[in-house]
């Protein structure tokens, strides 16, 4: 495609430009031709019955002079610039336009017959030898009494009725030579606004291609061509973030990966040498223990975002009561929260509150947004769990008041192994999958979760779940709905 398709529109212009030319010189000149020869005709004859039915009628009536209708033809001859003849039936010459006849003398016609028209009202010919070129003839009888009394013949030259013709056919190569050029100005605005364009588009088709997908495509138009440039762009930008992306994936959990396997193989390593002494061994196998469960935390967490990312892993959907999911995994914070003397505050709506969601992934959510909420939080301080309904959905916060999220890092922390600098020092054991985790499973869930977080005041991190029906039905028994502080 590199050069056939302009070759074939080049090639189309060149031979639309040569037929248009073959068919006004061929079709066209012989149908304006046609034309010409018709139209003079038409007119002539019109002409030559006005005549018959007038100047020859009073003629043979002898209603006028000879002498007259001579003037008056010769007049007329000169104005319609034709030769102008009155015959009688035999072909003798009574009027002639172009030469008086000599009353001394008849002139004929020789074999003049009024029947060389065969149906028609002209001929074309030398008119039975009268004329040395061709000419275009045309005869009307004069008819009186019911009776053809003789003929008007009106004779024009074919080179006359020609030139006009020609005349018309230089109009149909004028028009041609138009079309052309402003066929050749599109082909112009073709080339520089479609075609131009496109091989630019194909050429950055061909570096996405190669892998340079950080070729910019010089297309600006707000056309369809532009259009399609930018859904390159952007396909290549998205492929390209992809790939670093994908690097940064590779680097991060090779980094993940590393420094556990690192730890554990020195110390098995220090072990077997006996730098480490025999009675220490169990606090070093703990400690080589807790970093195999780090292992497996880690695989776990991208096997579920996987499964995640690809749909792999089928919601549950039950309606279950989110108030009672929320107390039992602040529950499970006890140790944690006596050992940081950290508290857990629960504004609940309600003493019961029924969502429709899969429970062991909304547990999951929690368990990972409580979790992140007390490794950032400061000694002696509290973490407020809320729920609050509106209309069809139940909004869940998680709110710490810790170190909080720096404004460049927060559009980022929802991505894998995503560590903000403040979190590096606090949490070395976390994978930085947490996060991600729980936006997505919000996301198959089909609701939003959002963060709202000011650097050294603390986050509040806010989800969405569809509210049960379950609810009205309690609401119809009589259940109150009032917040439940803990």
């Amino acid at each position: 495609m590199k050069k056939t398709l302009y070759f074939r529109i080049i090639l189309a212009y060149i031979l639309f430009g040569l037929f248009g030319f073959i068919a006004v010189a061929t079709v066209v000149s012989r149908l304006t031709t046609e034309y010409c020869i018709r139209d003079k005709a038409r007119m002539l004859y019109g002409e030559a019955s006005r005549i018959s039915d007038t100047y020859a009628l009073q003629l043979y009536r002898s209603k006028i002079k000879l002498e007259d209708v001579q003037a008056q033809m010769e007049a007329l001859s000169s104005y319609m610039d034709t030769e102008i003849w009155i015959l009688n039936p035999s072909g003798r010459m009574v009027v002639n336009s172009g030469k008086a006849p000599d009353p001394g003398q008849e002139t004929y016609v020789e074999d003049f017959d009024s029947t060389i028209i065969a149906g028609n009202y002209y001929t074309i010919g030398r008119f039975f030898n009268s004329f040395d070129e061709e000419v275009l003839s045309v005869i009307a009888p004069i008819t009186n009494d019911f009776k053809i009394r003789g003929y008007v013949a009106i004779h024009l030259p074919m080179s006359r009725i020609q030139t006009d013709a020609d005349n018309m056919l230089n109009l149909s190569y004028m028009l041609l030579v138009i079309l052309l050029v402003l066929s050749l100005i599109i082909l112009f605005f073709f080339t520089e606004y479609v075609y131009r364009p496109l091989r630019r588009i194909i050429a950055a088709a061909e570096q996405y291609a190669l892998g340079n997908m950080h070729y910019h495509i010089p297309v600006e138009s707000e056309d369809e061509l532009g259009y399609l440039s930018a859904s390159l762009g952007y396909m290549a930008d998205t492929i390209a973030r992809s790939e670093d992306d994908q690097k940064k994936f590779i680097a991060n959990i090779s980094h993940d990966f590393r420094s556990p396997l690192t730890s554990m193989r020195g110390f098995l390593e220090a072990m077997l040498d006996g730098t480490i002494p025999p009675e220490r061994f169990s606090h070093y196998l703990e400690v080589v223990l807790g970093e195999t469960e780090r292992l497996t935390k880690l695989t776990n967490g991208l096997l579920t975002l996987n499964n995640l990312n690809t749909g792999g892993i089928l919601l549950q959907r039950t309606d279950f009561d989110i108030n009672a999911v929320i107390r039992s995994v602040a529950a499970s914070f006890e140790q944690t929260c006596r050992a940081k003397k950290i508290h857990i505050r629960l504004v609940l709506t309600g003493k019961i509150l029924f969502v429709n969601a899969d429970l062991e992934k909304i547990q999951q959510v929690l368990y990972n947004l409580v979790d992140n909420a007390l490794k950032f939080s400061h000694e002696d301080s509290e973490i407020t769990i809320d729920t609050t309904e509106k209309g069809d959905t139940v909004f869940i916060s998680v709110r710490d008041s810790g170190i909080g999220i720096p404004k460049e890092d927060q559009k980022l922390i929802w991505d894998r192994f995503y560590k903000t600098d403040l979190s590096r020092g606090k949490d070395k054991k976390g994978t930085g999958l947490g996060l991600s985790i729980v936006r997505e499973i919000i996301r198959a869930h089909d609701e939003n979760i959002n963060m709202v977080s000011t650097e050294g005041v603390g986050s509040t991190f806010t989800f969405t779940l569809r509210r049960s029906e379950k609810n009205d039905a309690l609401s119809s028994l009589g259940e109150p709905e009032v917040d439940v502080r803990e």
